[in-house]
């Protein structure tokens, strides 16, 4: 799998990914101390974390559909195809509990959106096997690099580039 999005030769789209699922992480952790009887701004500080993971998702699902654009039909593709389902049904998880804490007076969870939350991180660790997967993929695709801090000597030209798709 080629990604046309790049930053020194590698896919933008994992590196994206990972600022949504450490944030959903930590509004669930937040909420868990809220549900648990820790003081109430814990679950107004999970809420808000909640939010920008939703923004950081809105991001990385813009990278993965560029990317997925030009994935060649086949096995690629459907791991490909699945890791963002995987990855929109648990941001929609998270979604459907900041509409619904959005309107409280006060943005704490209660314990049925605490188990949604924690259902919606089960949801996104199969999608964490999905990159890994796409990534081995990726990276059997690419001639092994030297893994020295010496490859950034002297780079020239774009750190950030957008390729264009190579034909069928």
């Amino acid at each position: 799998m080629e990604s046309r999005l790049r930053v020194q030769g590698h896919p933008i789209q994992p590196m994206l990914v990972t600022f949504p699922f450490g944030l959903f992480v930590s509004a669930a952790v937040f909420d868990l101390a809220d549900v648990a009887g820790g003081p109430a701004f814990l679950g107004e500080v999970g809420y808000w974390t909640a939010v920008a993971a939703l923004v950081a998702a809105g991001l990385a699902t813009v990278a993965g559909l560029v990317d997925l654009w030009d994935v060649r039909i086949g096995r690629a593709n459907r791991t490909a195809i699945t890791f963002n389902l995987v990855n929109a049904v648990m941001a929609a998880m998270f979604l459907l509990t900041c509409l619904i804490r959005a309107h409280a007076p006060q943005r704490g969870a209660t314990g049925g959106q605490l188990a949604t939350e924690l259902v919606a991180l089960a949801v996104g660790a199969v999608g964490v096997g999905l990159g890994a997967r796409l990534l081995q993929q990726y990276d059997r695709g690419r001639a092994a690099e030297p893994a020295r801090l010496e490859t950034f000597d002297g780079v020239s030209g774009a750190t950030v580039e957008i390729a264009r798709p190579r034909p069928f």
